[in-house]
């Protein structure tokens, strides 16, 4: 059973699955890199003091 493409609705292709074409998944990939698509946590304000500077500096550490 086909799905349908989630970016234009139509039907999947296997070799681009679960998209329609090259297309659709870069437009996929572009949104994700962009601000298009966001996976929800806690704001970097709420955490307890010190763990904002923890993941700062593990950011920059991984970043060289």
């Amino acid at each position: 059973m086909a799905g349908t493409c989630p970016i234009c609705a139509k039907p999947e292709v296997s070799k681009f699955r679960p998209f329609c074409s090259h297309r659709c998944a870069q437009i996929d990939l572009s949104r994700w890199l962009g601000d298009g698509y966001a996976i929800p946590g806690e704001p970097l304000e709420d955490l307890p003091m010190g763990e904002t500077e923890t993941l700062r500096r593990g950011r920059s550490e991984s970043d060289d």
